[in-house]
């Protein structure tokens, strides 16, 4: 992005962001990147950033580790593995394996369906693979604790065998001399101790004449006197040599090592790089919890769409303070390019411009912004600024000389792909020939479609806005009972400067004020005041409508409340008529699993007793018993509607009831204790003592 002034991103604050960043980077590469951070203008690379930062954001967001904790700069050793010759030592071996283990958990960590979940995270891996030869080649030669093992070459372990031995031989012969020292009461206190890597005894200061071997030198005292056995000199002597060669060779294993590891040298320095760029997505995601910024559209046009924007530091700064911050609401494109922000002194204009800008500008640094994400922002080429008072000494230019040096620098260079902020517009010279400079910039601007914002206290321009399509006014609301800002910008209508209220709140005496309005040109003060209705309308008309859809919220909330009370006891009610139908089907299945029960009894029964009649009295009886507790009392209850017992003797021709199943017929035929009964079209033979004798009960009216 092109910047002018080269101040630009320091009016914007942007360096303190960047600080921020800074902060949370753990690794060279990411602090690299930082310094470095670029404004890029093409849309994919802006793309990939944000999407990048956002993904990082969600992991943090659902509390999922992500495999990148290797934080060291070996950025030395692995340009040392290119160079011939070099080699590393094992602690810079160990870093490298260190390197290639946090790659590894990285490539494991992308399985298939995190490939898919997190497609631009992965994108960082995609032209590079995982090679596991690295590690074993360095656990071939290098131990845990950075040690060449002994098994890295046949020559070293021969070598340390030797070692070994010698040291051990050398110890037995010391103790040996030191023994006989002590006993000769030669040695002091200290007994023994180390020289230059050689193993000396400490003898007093006055017999060491007496002691054969070579002479170290003595203590600070001069009292204790270091004397190298002439039987352990040969013995220190091999040792040495061996400790020599056995650091010759494992010098040269290292270089071979290092030398194998040439074949590596770029894939390595891919690990370092995808761990610095993991770890610096990682503080963009992390500064953006902290800022509650969030991705939004990304647009490949010059516009703006901001809900709720909040300024980055501003909101950091009263978070901490506990404090709440005002959000900005704007849109800019090609309909409505340039927006005139009026109102009071200390009311937030120049923050509102700040906001727009610093939030572009790290959006197409690849940082996530404090907006809402239904917010749109499009890709701009260059920036333009001009805030504050910008006097030149070095050029002696006044104020105002300098205002139009800027301004003519906007006009020359502007197009479609700029934004631009200009901060009182035309102030520094004559009013009325200051407003009319202003007017001619901010059409010349709009003919050449930049967008941007302008703060203005001039009427000409907050006029110019009603009658230009593609200017529209803005106003920072401003609280007239309480004569205090309210730091929210009302887009649509402009605002008045508020200088007779403030003038009052400030305590100018009343008298004074009265003849300033006199001395005010009578349209101007009527303008102003109009200005000053109409705002305050606004604000009692924004007030309404929060009150109205505080009131439809609320009355949506108490509807679905209800909806859901109601569909709460439709749906107990349709549990309760489930519940009996599910009671009524359980005893319907228990009746039947005991009914079947005890067929399966009757059937076992039926093969093995040879009483066939008293099988079948038990299933007659299994089969028609259970009617009479249900349906034969219904039957009951409409045959004592129509029929009464009568008490009298059997006899043929009278009307008789079955008392099985409560059938009513007429006695055809009596054979001793039996009797035939016409029931329907059907005679059946009864015993007597299963009729009742009954008669007809005539309807009563």
């Amino acid at each position: 992005m092109l910047l002018y002034p080269n101040t630009a991103l320091v009016q914007l604050e942007f360096d303190k962001v960047k600080n921020l960043l800074a902060a949370k980077c753990n690794t060279q590469y990411a602090h690299a990147a930082c310094d470095t951070m670029r404004i890029h203008t093409h849309w994919d690379y802006i793309h990939q950033e944000l999407n990048e930062t956002h993904e990082y954001k969600m992991l943090y967001m659902h509390q999922l580790a992500f495999p990148n904790s290797f934080t060291h700069n070996i950025s030395k050793e692995l340009q040392l593995i290119g160079i011939q010759g070099a080699m590393l030592v094992g602690e810079q071996l160990l870093l490298v394996r260190g390197l290639c283990e946090n790659a590894k958990s990285i490539f494991r960590w992308f399985d298939a369906d995190r490939r898919n979940s997190y497609p631009f995270l992965s994108k960082i891996i995609a032209n590079c693979h995982y090679e596991k030869k690295i590690i074993e080649l360095i656990d071939e030669v290098i131990d845990d604790g950075g040690n060449v093992l002994d098994k890295a070459s046949p020559e070293l372990e021969k070598i340390r065998g030797s070692i070994f031995r010698k040291r051990n031989e050398l110890r037995r012969t010391f103790e040996k001399v030191r023994a006989r020292l002590a006993k000769q009461g030669y040695t002091a206190d200290i007994d023994e101790s180390f020289s230059r890597g050689r193993r000396v005894v400490a003898v007093f200061s006055e017999y060491k004449r007496q002691v054969k071997g070579i002479f170290h030198g003595e203590s600070d005292t001069g009292k204790t006197a270091f004397i190298e056995p002439e039987e352990t000199i040969e013995l220190n002597n091999d040792l040495l040599h061996l400790e020599s060669e056995e650091k010759k060779e494992e010098y040269r294993i290292l270089r071979k090592l290092t030398a194998s590891l040439k074949t590596y040298s770029d894939l390595l320095l891919q690990y370092f790089n995808i761990a610095g760029q993991y770890d610096f997505i990682s503080a963009k995601a992390r500064l953006a919890i902290d800022m509650n910024a969030d991705m939004p559209n990304l647009s490949k046009q010059a516009e703006l769409i901001l809900e709720e924007a909040y300024h980055p530091l501003l909101y950091l700064y009263n978070k901490a303070n506990h404090k709440p911050t005002i959000p900005v609401n704007v849109h800019l494109n090609d309909k409505d390019r340039i927006l005139i922000i009026s109102g009071p002194n200390a009311g937030g204009k120049t923050v509102t411009m700040k906001t727009i800008g610093l939030n572009q500008v790290m959006l197409q640094s690849g940082l996530l912004v404090p907006v809402k994400p239904t917010s749109t922002m499009g890709i701009f080429k260059q920036l333009f600024m001009h805030i504050g008072d910008t006097q030149s000494i070095e050029f002696e230019l006044s104020t105002y000389s300098s205002h139009l040096k800027h301004m003519k620098h906007f006009i020359e260079n502007a197009n479609g792909k700029t934004m631009f902020f200009i901060d009182e517009l035309g102030s520094g010279s004559d009013p009325k020939l200051g407003a009319s400079i202003a007017e001619v910039i901010l059409e010349e601007l709009s003919h050449r479609h930049a967008r941007g914002v302008v703060t203005t206290h001039y009427l000409n321009l907050k006029i110019m806005a009603g009658s230009n399509p593609s200017i529209f006014n803005g106003a920072m609301a401003f609280d007239e009972q309480k004569l205090e800002p309210m730091y929210r910008l009302m887009v649509g209508k402009p605002g008045s400067s508020y200088t007779f209220a403030i003038a009052e709140r400030i305590g100018i005496p009343q008298h004074l004020i009265n003849r300033a309005k006199k001395m005010v040109e009578k349209e101007h003060y009527k303008l102003d005041d109009l200005l000053n209705d109409t705002e305050q309308n606004l604000q009692l008309l924004e007030q309404q409508k929060k009150d109205l859809t505080k009131v439809v919220a609320e009355n949506n909330k108490m509807k679905k409340e209800l909806e859901t009370t109601l569909n709460k006891e439709k749906h107990q009610q349709q549990v309760d008529i489930l519940r009996q139908k599910n009671k009524v089907s359980e005893e319907r299945i228990a009746y039947l699993k005991e009914m079947e029960r005890k067929l399966k009894q009757i059937a076992i029964d039926w093969k093995k007793n040879e009483d066939k009649e008293s099988v079948m009295n038990g299933l007659k009886k299994l089969m028609f018993d259970k009617n009479d507790g249900v349906q034969d009392k219904k039957i009951s209850k409409k045959l004592e509607k129509k029929y009464q017992e009568t008490g009298a003797e059997i006899e043929v021709g009278m009307l008789v009831k079955v008392k099985k199943n409560y059938q009513v017929g007429e006695v055809k035929e009596i054979k001793g204790k039996r009797a035939v009964v016409q029931i329907g079209m059907l005679p059946i033979s009864y015993e007597l003592g299963d009729l009742v004798p009954v008669e007809r009960v005539e309807a009563t009216n």
